[in-house]
């Protein structure tokens, strides 16, 4: 099985983003790994997280999660002209 082909550049901007809404949250990754642990009753760590923001690997499922837990839902829109 071949490796994705990941975006660096595309990567970096969702980390960024993911970022931004842990902070104005006022949450820490530390925060919100173990609000992962306890809430969605799996293993997470700060380290790991990271990772996944950095590779650009992390699962739609995890964001959705993550937005959930940070209070947030994901809304998509049609892009206007």
């Amino acid at each position: 099985m071949t490796k994705p082909v990941v975006n660096k550049d595309a990567a970096r901007v969702i980390e960024n983003q993911i970022r931004g809404y842990i902070a104005a949250s006022g949450l820490t990754m530390s925060d919100l790994a173990a609000l992962i642990v306890e809430k969605c009753k799996r293993p997470e760590s700060v380290q790991g997280l990271s990772q996944k923001f950095k590779r650009g690997t992390i699962k739609y499922v995890e964001v959705l999660e993550i937005a959930e837990l940070l209070g947030y839902e994901i809304d998509w829109k049609k892009a206007g002209k």
